[in-house]
């Protein structure tokens, strides 16, 4: 963590100055959402795995509630979801070791919900979406055996998805998916470069850290796109200011995560 926070510190000013320069709204009010939570976030994972969980419950939940309202799924569905996920994290701390088990008992208590309550209707699908969101949501756990290389891969990817933005923009060229038509490939390698120059300059650079930033991190964002689309909902939520929702940040983080966790 010491050696982050030189990083996060200059990366936050020079943004601020960059942002200021630009005399944007959207962007002064994004970096201000940014000013309060990075230090948050830094903190917390200062204080070793206590903290780190924390994060990942917190950071988990709150992806549950939105990951639910896209899918449009009960509430009873979501709060069996949300104590899944948190069994998960909670496991990857306290008992590294039964991690598997926790998760499959969280996929038994999802699947029960729509067969406990007889919905031939529209069980599968709630099955489904519930199958889906622990898969995907439960990776957050891995933010606790991670610690500050965790914390470093979600700085790596941010970079990448900003660079990928501006580079696709000017570059222009063959779009990466029909699911998100802004991206382009040129954008998508550019992000790559520049994620993996993040993760050199925070020594975390290494042949699956660098696979994670840049087929993982891409990888992330086109399936929240799909599960948005298939919702026809532009952001996954509208609370946090000029980033939509949490999963609107994070998509590529979670599956850099997951790519990371099966390459180690």
């Amino acid at each position: 963590m010491a050696s982050l926070a030189p990083f996060l510190g200059g990366a936050l000013a020079l943004s601020g100055v960059a942002v200021a320069a630009s005399r944007r709204r959207e962007l002064l009010i994004r970096w201000c959402a940014w000013a309060v939570g990075v230090p948050l976030v830094a903190g917390a994972f200062w204080l070793g795995r206590p903290g780190a969980a924390a994060v990942a419950v917190a950071v988990g939940v709150i992806a549950v509630l939105e990951f639910g309202g896209l899918m449009r799924l009960g509430r009873v569905d979501r709060v069996v979801l949300a104590a899944a996920v948190t069994g998960v994290v909670l496991a990857a701390w306290l008992a590294p070791g039964q991690v598997f088990r926790v998760l499959a008992i969280g996929a038994l208590a999802v699947a029960a919900v729509p067969l406990l309550a007889g919905d031939a209707d529209d069980g599968q699908r709630r099955l489904g979406a519930g199958l889906l969101g622990l898969a995907w949501l439960s990776v957050t756990a891995a933010l606790v055996p991670l610690g500050a290389t965790g914390l470093a891969l979600f700085v790596a990817v941010s970079v990448a998805d900003i660079a990928a933005y501006f580079a696709g923009r000017r570059l222009g060229g063959p779009r990466l998916s029909p699911l998100s038509p802004a991206k382009r490939w040129s954008g998508t390698l550019a992000g790559a470069a520049a994620g993996i120059g993040a993760l050199a300059a925070l020594s975390v650079l290494s042949w699956p850290t660098a696979v994670a930033v840049a087929v993982g991190g891409p990888a992330g964002d086109l399936l929240e796109s799909m599960i948005k689309r298939g919702a026809g909902a532009k952001d996954a939520g509208s609370w946090l200011p000029g980033s939509g929702g949490l999963l609107d940040r994070i998509d590529s983080l979670l599956i850099a995560l997951a790519v990371l966790l099966v390459l180690s």
